[in-house]
């Protein structure tokens, strides 16, 4: 498994944690950070997970939107919270990681969403991921 790959993983529990939660993004951002910094092992992982959770915090009001706009009636309240988690974290990287090709986000974001989500979540998420990339 790639560096990125397991650090979309540790952003996705991160952002998934604390929404379920109800904690503030920022805060469980800082518990994972002082983690991390016990796991020297693992912190090629954590820096680009870091980015993304950083990432998503920035422009949250903005990646939400996006969602919102193109998931076809369905709001963000009524998502499964690890579709939400997948989708902030994809979207970033579509519209604000120029690094990532699109289709590598919307394939790793799918990929997890078969292996943590409900049995639809797969196409849920390649859906509405692939309608922000074509927006963007």
């Amino acid at each position: 498994m790639s560096a990125r790959t397991k650090a979309r993983k540790r952003a996705l529990d991160i952002l998934y944690q604390s929404d379920i939660r109800g904690d503030d993004l920022g805060v469980t951002l800082a518990a994972e950070a002082k983690r991390a910094a016990n796991e020297p092992a693992r912190e090629a992982s954590w820096l680009y997970a870091r980015e993304i959770v950083d990432g998503v915090i920035d422009n949250r009001e903005e990646i939400d939107e996006q969602i919102t706009t193109v998931s076809k009636d369905w709001s963000l309240a009524r998502m499964p919270a690890v579709d939400r988690a997948l989708l902030r974290m994809a979207a970033w990287e579509i519209l604000y990681n120029d690094a990532v090709p699109a289709a590598v986000a919307i394939d790793e974001a799918v990929e997890l969403a078969k292996e943590f989500s409900t049995d639809d979540s797969g196409s849920f998420v390649h859906g509405v991921l692939a309608r922000i990339a074509r927006s963007s």
